[in-house]
């Protein structure tokens, strides 16, 4: 009896051990298959879709999450000096479209591995489709203030400047202005894509100067119109002066097409024909004062001076090139005696036709005070007048040769072709009126003691007014 007491014990406790086992198992079954529904409806936990928590959400919920944002979206536009500036979602209708990826990333959920979930968290990047108006788009980019006129500074080359000790480089400028057509394409793309900030300096959608400071070109021109402008050329005109400083030289600067630096040699040369204007005077009209007073115009004759254009253009250039300081005469085509602005100077020889009357001057002083013969006005042989002539020759007893005549002469002193100043031995009279019906053939007939002395004071060049 005990023993079959027993055996109804053991198997009603089995049954109770079964029971809660089978309990245990239906309970934990209901739990899976109602979690397992529940997760074909909603995402697992621990799942993310472009860095949404979407634990236990919908898919209209996810989607209204997204659009949400995307109604908030904003775009941040990086510029230079620190500016931003943004385009919203408003400003150009962005709006969320649902075109089932949300939905085909939550079937790809298998609801009956929920429990995997807990360990194995999904993180799902996906692109929302949006649309938004592209004629709000392009009113939004235009109205940006970096793309507004009055707010654009262009680039600017390096380039030379004039500093204080010559010329230095003024650095670039490199500006806020925009290859429009790249940064708009910049920006549109962007918005394309949902990118939430987008920076011009990064993209190089800004203009660029083409010449910096340290351009090597720029630097070598630098120095070498500095090295022009160093030199001063100072000409000597005795009692003045003309100098040729940096802003002489300056204006004679050109830059060729390889960005060499040379001097102009037209400007050069146009500079040195002025310099002909002021300062020559070779056959030009003066004023003249006489030994009797008066002051006679003389509008003719060969003495004066001439600068030689082509050789002190050449001389002027090769003088700045050499970058040496260095005052100078010009280099002449024709020369007189004294620079000064009176060129005829203190030594000359006067001449005057009415008065049959001759001087001569030594550094100023009067050596010579003579009455003479001049060309006989009957025969037509006028000694030439009204200029100023320069001795051309000096010659030691020669004969004058003419038509019909010879005549032997100590002191020969020629001023105008066969014209000249000469000793007359075969005359004892001198002065009045003796040139107009018994002149000479046109020379200066002179007392031999004053021809003498004449010649012995003047030298070739010295000049010979006569009126």
């Amino acid at each position: 009896m005990k023993t079959k007491r027993k055996g109804k014990k053991k198997a009603k406790a089995r049954k109770i051990v079964l029971g809660i086992l089978i309990a245990y198992v239906a309970v934990i079954a209901v739990i899976y298959l109602g979690a397992s529904f529940y997760y074909s409806k909603h995402f697992y936990s621990g799942s993310q879709i472009n860095g949404i928590n979407c634990t236990g959400k919908t898919v209209e919920e996810v989607e209204e999450i997204i659009a949400d944002e995307i109604g908030s979206y904003t775009l941040k536009v990086r510029e230079r000096e620190d500016k931003t500036e943004n385009i919203t979602a408003t400003q150009i209708d962005m709006k969320y479209v649902s075109d089932g990826k949300i939905k085909e990333l939550k079937e790809e959920q298998n609801p009956f591995l929920w429990p995997m979930s807990f360990t194995n968290h999904k993180a799902y990047t996906m692109s929302a489709t949006t649309t938004y108006d592209e004629e709000k788009l392009a009113a939004a980019i235009d109205g940006l203030d970096c793309f507004k006129e009055e707010n654009i500074t262009q680039p600017q080359d390096a380039k030379l400047v004039e500093g204080e000790s010559g010329y230095e480089i003024s650095p670039e400028v490199q500006g806020n202005a925009l290859d429009q057509d790249k940064a708009k394409q910049l920006l549109k793309d962007a918005i394309a894509g949902g990118e939430t900030e987008v920076s011009f300096e990064d993209a190089d959608c800004y203009l660029k100067p083409s010449v910096l400071s340290d351009n090597e070109e720029l630097i070598k021109q630098r120095d070498q119109i500095n090295t022009y402008l160093q030199v001063t050329i100072t000409y000597d005109f005795s009692d003045r002066q003309e100098v040729v400083d940096k802003d002489v030289i300056k204006t004679f600067l050109t830059t060729d097409e390889e960005g060499n630096v040379g001097l102009d040699s037209e400007k050069v040369k146009q500079y040195v024909k002025e310099l002909g204007y002021e300062y020559d005077t070779f056959g030009l009209s003066r004023d003249f004062k006489t030994s009797l007073g008066t002051t006679v115009h003389l509008k003719g004759g060969d003495y004066g001076w001439v600068i030689n254009k082509d050789k002190e253009t050449a001389a002027l250039i090769e003088a700045i090139e050499a970058g040496e300081s260095q005052t100078r005469e010009p280099i002449y085509l024709y020369s007189g005696k004294c620079r000064d602005t009176n060129d005829i100077g203190g030594t000359y020889v006067e001449v005057s036709i009415q008065d049959q009357r001759m001087w001569c001057y030594k550094d100023g002083q009067q050596i010579v005070d003579t009455p003479i013969v001049t060309g006989s006005v009957a025969k037509g042989y006028d000694t030439p007048a009204g200029g100023v002539w320069a001795i051309d020759a000096k010659k030691r007893d020669t004969f004058l040769k003419g038509q019909g005549y010879s005549s032997p002469v100590s002191y020969w002193m020629p001023f105008n072709g066969g014209v000249g100043i000469h000793d007359a031995s075969w005359r004892s009279d001198f002065g009045g009126e003796i040139y107009k019906s018994s002149g000479s053939h046109g020379c200066v007939n002179t007392p031999f003691e004053n021809a003498k002395t004449i010649y012995n004071n003047v030298e070739i060049g010295t000049p010979v007014v006569v009126y």
